[in-house]
């Protein structure tokens, strides 16, 4: 990875208000000295993810995830920090230095570049097996599944053979060594046979990445064997859950929305029958990062999934998360035909294209499904119904759009739209009023430490208030240092707390930058984003303060006590029954 100075760092997150950014991706509401949102980055119908302007960070009570602005670039555009970081300078207007790599860096990147040239000498190989008499049974399935030759070789489809190292063979052959070869994801290994191939008796389906570069593949099973589908594992080159499958060409599409599939066939026979839109996941339900992926192409999404009941249940889990990531999801209803591919041979195009053009509203999607789980000529049945889709609008947060909303479910369902909107108005209400906490641990006849326990939990609350008081660090000073804190990331940031403090002062953007050039910082965040609870009195912030402080020297000295240090475990109880001792007996004064 280049290596750029803390400066030259610093300037371009400074250059980058965080709240501006995250604000053009996710709907942030102002409230008190922060912002609110849904998170973009897991389902949620209650914003829990907070941007603080005066710190420069974002954190998500409800996934753990946070950083700075740097970290929610490479989080959010699935950017490496050096990607994310050039996003940045380029808004910012700051042009970057040309930095050289270290041996070490050359050395991954070349390593990198050699699997991605034994993914693609492997989709050669299988392909030119397809076509070969051993791939017989390969290209029949595929010609009966209705694809023609062009689509074929423009998929890059191919057919992996009988033998058990027939690929890694080959691979070897062009010169790859094995460690390449694994890296790929194109082998097993074990002890008994060796390394032998991956895929075995399938139909090849290459995974492309927007660069149409292959770094993965499928294989579907020609026979009875399980499993059906077979995907490479994750590698240095392929994150599932941050691809899809397609995508490389419908990235170019000029339809201004895109169709989400549930698998690769369906993918093929719509691009072979014109819609050039479509994509799938890969072998993983739709996450957040494909709603982010998707997101960069498009705001509106028609979800395509199977008309059972697993498919049912696949769009009510991914609607939710287009929701959140801001994209309008719609959809297709391919009843009384299973799926895409099964539609389109039995109605054609044209017909697909009206589903696709009437695919329905997500929202009345989710209350039509609701209702299929109750008796709606029963009561009972149908006000119960009617709560639940009273707690659907109660979460939609713009007033013109709920109203709406109010509206259309009144004149559908048959509700008097006053006492529909009586019902919706008191659980918005209730909802907001359950999430209005902040401040700093409670103490005496409140709990200091909420609902969590545990040294760790103290020692991550004492972060998070010294992190947003230099008085509280200036009081902790004299009783706890920083090896009193738990080794890894604890430690880590309690470290460059005390050392800022030194120094003259902390930004914690700052030094969240350097746990997001390690990938560390949702766990960085989460140390230094605890909830903390108001509490009336100073008295009760010194009470609260203590508490902790006694917490968290205790933990620590019972990890020196269990140390095998050569010192005398007696002598060692003696000195942490003095230590606390002394410590019940102060108030440490903020």
């Amino acid at each position: 990875m280049p290596r750029y100075s803390d400066e030259i760092i610093e300037e371009i997150r400074s250059a980058n208000d965080i709240v501006d950014v995250i604000g053009s991706a996710v709907k942030l509401k102002r409230s008190g000295a922060n912002y609110f949102g849904l998170c973009p980055f897991h389902s949620e119908k209650t914003g829990s993810f907070c941007v603080s302007p005066l710190r420069q960070t974002y954190h998500c009570f409800g996934c753990d995830a946070g950083g700075n602005v740097i970290s929610f670039i490479m989080e959010y555009e699935n950017y490496s920090f050096p990607e994310a970081l050039k996003y940045l300078a380029d808004r910012a207007g700051i042009r970057l230095p040309e930095i050289e790599e270290t041996e070490e860096e050359k050395k991954a990147a070349s390593f990198r570049n050699r699997v991605m040239e034994c993914l693609k000498t492997a989709a050669v190989f299988y392909y030119k097996r397809l076509y070969s008499p051993e791939g017989k049974t390969g290209l029949d399935y595929l010609k009966k599944r209705g694809l023609s030759d062009e689509t074929i070789r423009s998929f890059g489809l191919g057919y992996s053979g009988k033998g058990f190292d027939q690929a890694v063979k080959y691979l070897r052959s062009k010169g790859f060594a094995d460690d390449v070869i694994n890296a790929a994801g194109l082998c097993n290994i074990s002890e008994k046979h060796g390394m032998t191939d991956r895929f075995f008796n399938r139909v090849m389906f290459p995974i492309m990445d927007i660069n149409n570069k292959v770094i993965a593949f499928g294989g579907r099973v020609m026979g009875d064997a399980e499993p059906k589908y077979l995907n490479s594992p994750e590698t240095i080159v392929f994150d599932k859950s941050h691809n899809m499958y397609g995508l490389n060409v419908a990235r170019r599409s000029r339809k201004n929305y895109r169709i989400v599939c549930e698998g690769y066939m369906d993918v093929i026979s719509m691009h072979q029958a014109g819609f050039t839109e479509a994509v799938a996941s890969l072998g993983t339900a739709f996450t957040p990062g494909h709603a982010n992926l998707l997101r960069r192409y498009t705001k509106d999404i028609r979800l395509s999934y199977d008309s059972d009941n697993a498919g049912m249940k696949a769009a009510m889990r991914a609607i939710p998360i287009c929701r959140s990531a801001g994209l309008t999801a719609r959809v297709i209803h391919l009843s009384p035909h299973k799926d895409p591919d099964e539609f389109i041979k039995a109605l054609g195009a044209d017909e697909l294209q009206k589903r696709v053009d009437e695919a329905e509203n997500s929202f009345f999607f989710e209350l039509s499904y609701i209702e299929s789980s109750y008796d709606m000529s029963d009561p009972e049945g149908r006000t119960a119904f009617q709560q639940e889709a009273v707690k659907k609008l109660a979460v939609i947060d713009d007033e013109l759009t709920r109203d709406n909303y109010i509206s259309s479910v009144a004149a559908k369902y048959s509700i008097r739209e006053d006492a529909l909107r009586r019902a919706v108005t008191v659980a918005a209400e209730s909802g907001q009023a359950a999430d209005s906490t902040a401040g700093i641990p409670e103490s005496g006849s409140r709990k200091a430490l909420s609902k969590e326990n545990g040294s760790r939990d103290a020692e991550k609350y004492l972060l998070t208030w010294i992190a947003d008081e230099k008085e509280a660090y200036e009081a902790v000073k004299p009783y706890i240092g920083i090896d009193d804190f738990s080794e890894g990331i604890t430690r880590e940031i309690a470290s460059a707390l005390y050392e800022g403090y030194e120094k003259g002062g902390i930004s914690l953007a700052d030094i969240l930058t350097r746990f997001a050039m390690e990938d560390k910082s949702k766990e960085a965040s989460s140390v230094i984003n605890r909830k903390l609870y108001a509490v009336d009195t100073s008295q009760d912030r010194e009470k609260a303060l203590t508490d902790l402080v006694i917490r968290v020297k205790k933990a620590a000295l019972d990890r020196k006590k269990n140390m095998d240090d050569g010192l005398d475990p007696l002598t060692k109880a003696k000195e942490e029954k003095k230590i606390l001792t002394e410590l019940r007996q102060i108030r440490i004064k903020i």
